[in-house]
């Protein structure tokens, strides 16, 4: 009896203890949509409609997303059109980065929108990049692993960290671990891979363990496992809208992690963050593709660089100068997985990458500024990523050369687990969601482009028949009597040529009609069309049938 009384009070408590974690939740959510709302409520009242987006203003802020290929627009189109002193100061370094610099006219940064708090947001234009979720985890798992087994020249995990310190203390350059997000992710990793290398032996630089690239467990944390860490939960998983709402762990909006934290613990209040995100890109001056990098390009030159160019008095726009070449094609480009490894300065290989920036920003217009037009900087930009895309080929082997087993490749991703990538969608929901209205964006961008062009040409084309009728008026007062005369003139003489053509036709048809039936004609007949060309004689046909 008392063994049954203490079960059901067991039965009770337990109960009662999912009572509390229901109501616990119910109330949990009901704050947290009343801090999501809150939040986009805010957003919605402070921002509303700016005005004309097409038209490029007086500071361009380019966010640039992660592993979107962002740093190649930034050295092979925005280094070509604006000057270093235009350039905003240290663009990737929040921390000494000055808006109020008086020439400060671009700013490139991985910062999210809530930057934009800092910026003259009247007078910014905003222009991004977004990529496949998908293939940007990829890639951010990649890059996090190159750049972090840089370090691994080192005999350990102290020695690498010391070696670092003391090149950043030296140096005034921008380091790779002083950016958002790798100043977390690459620590991160660099920490795992030490971990791996003492257990397996220094020594050993080949995987026992590989199942693929993806996969060497005793060399590098797995893409299965890095994908459910914390961290990437923070950093990563639809890091896109997180960005572009200003809601990242580097934001300078105050509530940003509550934010955050809420629609991440519930996913249904995910469609509000979205919608801002939506928003804010349909405002946007350029939203540009990674798969679709050859016209994301040329759209880019156009939409933006046409402005810049414009604004400055350099402006010279040559329709059939940017016209798809022979030579455009994916493989005169980047491999967008290795567009942005040249993107910083590391104190283990960063010489070598220096090098083949500083050549990629020399590949400016020859000529200088004032005779670049649109088609010679798309001409910069394909010799640009070029040189970088070399540079890129042996950094990568170098610094994948003490974890030889991860041969990161596009046919190397084909061989991940289903599962995996499934996984992954999941976890970039909004991410993929937003990037499918990006995909929209783009085609409203490329038909705009296509509209573009044709008033161009049509402009042209009058422009060209105004420089004739000036050219005539330049021997010839062009009075407006004159001008009329002179239409009327050219009227006239249109006339009497059609007429001479016309009566010449008529003639030329009986002449047909007479050799035609000159065989069935009496003698008669024949002789009245002779006399016809001597005077004016009246015929009548008479057959011998």
């Amino acid at each position: 009896m008392a063994f049954g009384g203490l079960a059901l009070a067991l039965a009770l408590l337990v109960v009662s203890v999912n009572l509390l974690q229901v109501a616990s939740s119910d109330g949990d959510h009901a704050r947290c949509e009343g801090v999501v709302k809150g939040w986009a409520a805010s957003v919605a009242g402070s921002e509303g409609k700016d005005g004309d987006k097409l038209s490029l203003r007086d500071l361009l802020f380019f966010l640039h997303i992660p592993r979107t290929g962002g740093r190649t627009y930034f050295h092979c189109f925005l280094k070509k059109l604006y000057t270093n002193a235009e350039e905003c100061p240290r663009s990737y370094d929040k921390l000494r980065f000055d808006p109020s610099h008086p020439d400060c006219k671009l700013v490139v940064s991985h910062d999210d929108y809530s930057f934009m708090s800092k910026l003259p947001s009247e007078r910014t234009s905003v222009v991004t990049i977004l990529r496949n979720p998908v293939d940007r985890v990829f890639s951010t798992y990649e890059f996090s692993v190159e750049v972090a087994a840089r370090f691994l020249v080192h005999p350990n995990l102290t020695s690498a960290k010391l070696m670092t310190s003391r090149v950043l203390t030296k140096s005034r350059a921008v380091s790779t671990l002083d950016i958002w997000p790798w100043k977390y992710l690459v620590p991160w990793m660099r920490e795992d891979l030490f971990a791996r290398r003492d257990a397996r032996g220094i020594d050993k630089v080949r995987s026992s363990h590989r199942v693929n690239a993806y996969d060497v467990e005793d060399m590098v944390m797995p893409l299965h496992q890095y994908i459910n860490d914390p961290v990437a939960h923070e950093i990563i998983h639809n890091g896109a809208t997180f960005q572009i709402t200003g809601l990242t762990n580097n934001s300078y909006l105050s509530g940003a992690h509550e934010v955050r934290h809420c629609v991440r613990k519930h996913p249904d209040l995910g469609h509000f963050v979205l919608q801002v995100a939506k928003s804010r890109l349909d405002r946007m001056l350029y939203v540009g593709l990674t798969e679709e990098h050859e016209e994301s390009a040329r759209l880019f030159a156009h939409m933006v660089g046409a402005q810049v160019l414009s604004q400055s008095g350099a402006l010279n726009l040559d329709i059939k100068d940017n016209q798809p070449t022979g030579n455009d094609s994916h493989s005169s480009t980047l491999d967008p997985e290795d567009e942005e490894t040249n993107e910083h300065l590391n104190s283990t290989h960063g010489s070598q990458n220096n090098r083949a920036l500083n050549a990629a920003d020399t590949v400016k217009d020859d000529h200088g500024k004032g005779n670049l037009t649109v088609g010679k900087l798309m001409e910069a930009y394909e010799g640009c990523i070029s040189k970088l895309r070399k540079s890129q080929s042996n950094r990568r082997k170098i610094s994948l050369r003490k974890v030889e087993g991860a041969n990161f490749s596009k046919e190397a991703r084909r061989q991940v687990p289903e599962a995996v990538l499934e996984q992954i969608i999941s976890l970039n929901s909004l991410d993929m969601e937003l990037y499918e209205h990006a995909k929209k964006i783009f085609t409203q961008e490329h038909l705009m482009l296509k509209i573009q062009q044709s008033t161009v040409i049509q402009h042209k084309q009058l422009t060209d028949q105004k420089g004739w009728i000036e050219m005539v008026c330049s021997s010839w007062s062009c009075s407006p009597w004159k001008v009329v005369l002179f239409g009327l003139g050219v009227t006239i003489t249109i006339a009497l040529i059609i007429l001479a053509l016309t009566t010449r036709r008529r003639t030329f048809k009986l002449k047909v009609l007479v050799v035609d039936k000159l065989p069935q004609m009496s003698n008669e007949t024949i002789d009245c069309f002779a006399r016809k060309r001597e005077r004016n004689t009246r015929c009548h046909y008479v057959s011998l049938n």
